[in-house]
């Protein structure tokens, strides 16, 4: 006997479409089962955790060889997400459920022996995949899955599976069974609560100033100062005062953590913008994305938010050129052996180093003991490419005896966050036809049509470019923050003060390099 039913495999961050084809021969006198359609060893094994999660409930196999394809053929199916679906479509075969929903109905679930189901990755992307794909018409998840599979599908009834029983109680009733339903507050982007106060950083307004930019318009920015100046603080207080994400923001970021099992029923949508900071001894894999099975990597993890790198000069020079491109397009291509792969790595930078080795180069206080050519070397570790790709440059010096002393004074969260949000919702409605977010996403067009330069202006801007020898690119960023700075203060055309800050955010790199 012959059956057919749905299930979704994942390729990069996106699902598609698998077909569950079983087919009970009949022939022989032993059962047994055979799998075709490029499974990987964990799809294999699934025969074996099959049937012992069938026999555990008490259901027969059917009698000699049992056929599964999974189709389309040419297509590597990996993880034991098939577990569910090709029990099903046996006992589907077997006779012993109703067939009548079985064609359009998706199923995903890993199996225990006792027929319990366990939870699995890439559910969402999977759910995500469903609303476009009319003949589904409802999805079957383990019961842990469930939140972020209705989370991603509304329209579409979704049922939580504990184990086999629960599983066939949906297909011999007709699908009377109640649909999980997830609390509306899952929808709702919360304000960030985990974050410190910038309030508690003591003085260093310039760079406070730096930050508030950066976040406005999703600016990169590199911090260059001694130890202990506060650095890393201001970094992990960035996300604090970044704007709510958008649903689609919300949905592209979410999918990425669910393909890493990294979504729970707790939070099956990402409610805060996430904050990577990657150790320096990670792998150019393992911040870029790849491996045998190529998944998301750092970069990816942090789309849509923030990936901070601290001591940037200790990562490894291979690892840091992988940067340029996601920096520049907002997503990585991976190409393997087992295909090529697109994931999306939109973020803001947050880069921290120390002048030299010892890091007390330039200091009042403490002597340098580095020679020119090892501060030169510990230099060079960042390219002058992805140098220039960082829109603001910042000296984060050491704090006077007073400013330790004395209390924290200067803006809150709450406060940059209001002016922030206010600064996002002008460039949301300059761009609202053009499909980006952000000032720092602006085309060469745009900065035609939205950065246009007085008189007095471009003459600053002119001899700025000579002087410093700035680069095309450099020229164009110089703009993006002039951008960020008017509409932080609710001007609709670029002043020569904005371009004057814009400009001083580019000298560091020049100074010391």
């Amino acid at each position: 006997m012959l059956s057919r039913t749905y299930s979704a495999a994942i390729s990069g961050v996106d699902a598609y479409t698998i077909e569950v084809e079983t087919n009970a021969t009949g022939q022989g006198d032993a059962a047994y089962i055979s799998i075709v359609g490029l499974p990987d060893t964990a799809v294999k094994e699934s025969r074996d955790r099959v049937k012992s999660a069938i026999y555990s409930c008490g259901f027969p196999l059917p009698q000699g060889a049992t056929l599964i394809n999974l189709a389309p053929a040419d297509m590597k199916k990996e993880g034991a997400a098939f577990d569910l679906p090709i029990a099903i479509s046996i006992m589907a075969a077997a006779g012993s459920l109703k067939r009548d929903l079985l064609d359009s109905t998706l199923l995903m679930g890993e199996l225990g022996l006792d027929g319990s189901v366990r939870p699995v990755r890439g559910v969402l992307p999977a759910a995500i995949m469903c609303t476009k794909r009319p003949e589904i018409k409802a999805i079957l998840v383990p019961e842990y899955n469930a939140p972020e599979a209705r989370a991603a599908a509304p329209e579409i009834p979704v049922y939580g599976i504990k184990n086999l029983f629960v599983a066939l109680d949906y297909f011999n009733q007709n699908g009377k069974a109640s649909p999980f339903l997830l609390d509306e507050r899952a929808f709702v982007n919360e304000c960030p609560k985990n974050y410190p106060d910038f309030a508690e950083v003591k003085g260093q307004s310039f760079a406070k100033r730096a930050m508030k930019i950066a976040a406005s318009g999703g600016h990169n920015v590199l911090f260059i100062g001694q130890p202990g100046t506060g650095k890393s603080m201001l970094a992990k207080r960035l996300p604090g005062i970044l704007p709510s994400m958008t649903l689609q923001e919300n949905l592209e970021s979410s999918r990425i953590h669910s393909v890493m099992g990294m979504l729970g029923p707790e939070n099956p949508l990402l409610k805060e913008r996430p904050f990577r900071s990657p150790h320096h001894t990670v792998s150019d894999a393992g911040l870029l994305g790849g491996g045998q099975n190529p998944m998301p990597g750092e970069i990816s993890l942090a789309h849509n938010g923030v990936l901070f790198l601290d001591e940037m000069p200790e990562y490894k020079r291979n690892v840091l050129e992988v940067l340029r491109q996601p920096i520049e397009n907002g997503y990585v291509t991976v190409s393997r052996a087992a295909g090529s792969f697109t994931f999306p790595a939109r973020f803001i930078l947050i880069a921290a180093m120390n002048p030299c080795p010892c890091g007390h180069y330039g200091s009042r206080q403490r002597i340098c003991r580095c020679t020119p050519p090892q501060i030169q070397k510990y230099r060079a570790r960042i390219s002058g490419p992805l140098l220039d790709r960082i829109d603001i440059h910042i000296e984060v010096p050491p704090l006077s005896e007073d400013e330790l002393i004395a209390a924290p004074q200067g803006e809150t969260t709450a406060q940059m966050r209001e002016q922030v949000a206010a600064s996002r919702e002008l460039q949301t409605k300059r761009f609202k036809e053009s499909g980006i977010y952000c000032n720092s996403q602006m085309e060469p067009r745009h900065l035609q049509e939205f950065c246009k330069l007085d008189k007095q202006s471009e003459t600053h801007l002119r001899h700025s470019i000579r002087e410093l020898h700035l680069s095309a690119r450099a020229y164009d960023r110089i703009l993006r923050v002039a951008r960020t700075i008017a509409d932080l203060e609710a001007s609709a055309e670029l002043k020569s003060e904005h371009i004057f800050e814009a400009i001083q955010y580019r000298y560091l790199d020049r100074q010391l390099w």
